[in-house]
């Protein structure tokens, strides 16, 4: 199940190409949420939130999968909150071993967040639920950090 190197390799391409063709963040946020929802057999909702104003919330952004009803969320609250309020990704093995959890769907067992950071700012994150416990790993880690280091790069530099 973890991603193996070719799969990074063929997938780091592909985002770099949507980023490359992508004039705007949530154009490119879309595109990337369905790659990695359709090649990625472990990632079974794929989604952007993002801080859209100077409260600490985060608001639903692109996503693929089912829909939820979690659509703003306080910095704090759920693995997404808390991931945003630490400033940290969150690699979740078992869902249902966190007292903080916010259920989108019984089938979810697993998640990680990904914190979108500009210097020591929340920009937003992206988050990823799997219906297979201890479903991501390092390999995960390290691909989703790079690419939401890409994005960020790309889409929010300028000031």
């Amino acid at each position: 199940m973890p991603l193996g190197p070719e799969q990074v390799k063929k997938l780091e391409g592909e985002v770099e190409g949507i980023i490359h063709a992508s004039a705007e963040f949530d154009d490119a946020a879309e595109k990337i949420c369905r790659l990695l929802y359709e090649n990625v057999d472990h990632y079974d909702w794929v989604g952007f939130y993002m801080v859209k104003s100077d409260e600490p919330v985060l608001e639903l952004g692109p996503f693929v999968g089912e829909p939820t009803e979690h659509v703003k969320i306080p910095f704090g609250k759920g693995i997404c909150g808390q991931a945003a309020q630490i400033k940290k990704t969150f690699l979740v093995s078992d869902v249902s071993a966190e007292s903080n959890y916010l259920s989108c769907s019984p089938e979810v067992k697993s998640e990680i967040v990904v914190p979108l950071m500009k210097g020591d700012k929340v920009l937003g994150e992206l988050d990823i639920d799997s219906h297979k416990l201890n479903a991501f790993d390092e390999s995960d880690r390290t691909f989703l950090e790079w690419l939401c280091e890409k994005l960020v790069d790309r889409y929010f530099m300028e000031d």
